[in-house]
């Protein structure tokens, strides 16, 4: 499949159907020109299918990395990103923490163990919230546990030093969230991305076309800016490894069908924090599609612009 973005948004009429996606602050509205009701493959067992297009029978390829699925890895940090913001309404009432090992950890078992028995220690110290958290595999083969703690009113202030007691392996790190028009991607860049001199330092291959500057604010408040390489970090994973977990109370996106005018009504004067069109096509079968997505900040209004 290849993916062109048009120079220029392409908005859907007005009684184009199109798929309304709520999560907190942010609505999503996507719209495809066409839709794909069939599967063109009929899986036989868990090493063949046939293509449907074809008669052929063929083997699956197994993936050895995730990098190796891209549309798995693209699909599991989407839904992250929309449960972070169908959960995150209010920063304040939020930690973000980074828990570190002191050792060059890398067993992603004994992370999750850790994990589970930290939460514990945090809830038996009166500490009540609901939780999504993210692993993150580092280029020395070792892991970093990246916890939003949501709280139901203003999150309490946790001295550095007391969550490192309670974690007991090593560092950790609380940042705040302000100033961001959608938290859930924010957060899930932390996941996919890794910094310039990173990926050099362990002798990743990097493309020029992948390296972005961006903007950040450091913890003395100073504004600062990182080199960025998109995805480095998703040839660390695991194949099949789990991501991110959440607890009971977290809640999921709410899903809808609609008309285009009824989705601009529904987000009213919002924001658009982000709208492209772009054009997938596929060369062997020759099939297209335009597809349009648009995500409103319903917290931030034009005429607060």
């Amino acid at each position: 499949m290849n993916k062109i973005k048009l120079p220029v948004v392409v908005h859907p009429l007005d009684d184009d159907i199109v798929r309304l996606k709520k999560a907190g602050n942010i609505t999503e509205i996507m719209c495809t020109e066409r839709t794909n009701t069939q599967c063109p493959i009929l899986r036989l067992d868990k090493e063949n299918y046939i293509d449907k297009r074809t008669g052929e029978v063929k083997s699956f390829n197994h993936i050895e990395s995730r990098a190796e699925d891209k549309n798995s890895v693209r699909e599991s940090l989407t839904k992250l990103r929309d449960i972070i913001n169908a959960n995150v309404t209010n920063p304040d009432y939020c930690r973000w923490v980074t828990l570190t090992y002191a050792e060059n950890m890398t067993d992603d078992k004994r992370l999750y163990s850790d994990f589970k028995k930290f939460v514990m220690r945090m809830r038996s110290r009166s500490y009540t919230f609901e939780y999504i958290v993210a692993m993150e595999p580092q280029g020395r083969g070792a892991w970093h546990a990246h916890l939003l703690m949501i709280f139901d009113k203003k999150a309490p202030f946790i001295l550095n030093k007391q969550l490192e007691e309670i974690w007991g392996h090593g560092f950790v790190k609380i940042k705040a969230l302000s100033n961001i028009d959608n938290i859930g991607v924010y957060l899930t860049a932390y996941l996919g991305d890794m910094e310039l001199d990173e990926a050099i330092k362990n002798g990743l291959s990097v493309d020029k076309s992948s390296v972005k500057e961006v903007e950040e604010i450091d913890e003395s408040g100073k504004k600062i800016t990182k080199s960025i390489v998109k995805g480095a970090r998703l040839s660390l994973y695991p194949p099949k490894f789990h991501i991110f977990r959440k607890s009971r109370g977290i809640k999921l996106p709410d899903i809808s069908y609609t008309s285009y005018s009824e989705a601009k009504k529904l987000v009213g004067d919002a924001t658009p924090t982000f709208e492209q069109s772009v054009i997938i096509t596929d060369p062997q079968t020759g099939f297209n599609n335009q597809i349009y997505t648009g995500y409103f900040n319903t917290n931030r209004t034009n005429s607060q612009s």
